[in-house]
């Protein structure tokens, strides 16, 4: 099954490539492999929230947010590779979540994004991973992840 088709039987519509917050491109494609530079989870042009994951953000929201990273990168591979159908699987996730110092669920955060991946790909979805706390990302959002895909 096409990834395209996929997408739809899963009913998720891939959102435009963000525009860069700063100097660096969405997706660099070399020597078989798809980097993605960081994605928040940008909707519409907009943060959906903004603020540290077990304070203002709660962890369920967060990894709602960890999803649509992962859907951002996802857009911004396919563009760089030229197309979705040159997208051939997943190879490493890494997710920062900008956590309270209390908080400590950042890898169940992360899985928003590791699970639509798996969602998406299936067995070419199955990935290494880091799932990171740290004090504050871009723009003071929840979460942030980059993912490395392989081509087709």
């Amino acid at each position: 099954m096409s990834i395209a088709s996929r997408l739809s039987e899963l009913e998720i519509e891939l959102p435009e490539v963000a525009a860069p917050v700063a100097a660096y491109v969405p997706a660099v494609v070399h020597a078989g492999l798809v980097y993605t530079s960081g994605q928040l989870p940008f909707a519409s042009g907009a943060l959906p929230a903004t603020g540290k994951v077990g304070a203002e953000v709660t962890a369920e929201d967060a990894k709602m947010y960890a999803r649509t990273c992962a859907l951002n990168a996802l857009a911004a591979a396919a563009a760089a590779a030229g197309g979705l159908e040159k997208i051939g699987g997943v190879l490493r996730v890494g997710g920062f979540v900008a956590s309270d110092p209390a908080f400590t669920g950042q890898p169940g955060v992360i899985n928003g994004a590791s699970d639509v991946l798996g969602d998406i790909f299936g067995g070419a979805g199955v990935h290494a991973r880091a799932a990171v706390g740290v004090a504050v990302l871009p723009l003071d959002s929840p979460v942030e992840v980059e993912v490395t895909f392989t081509l087709a």
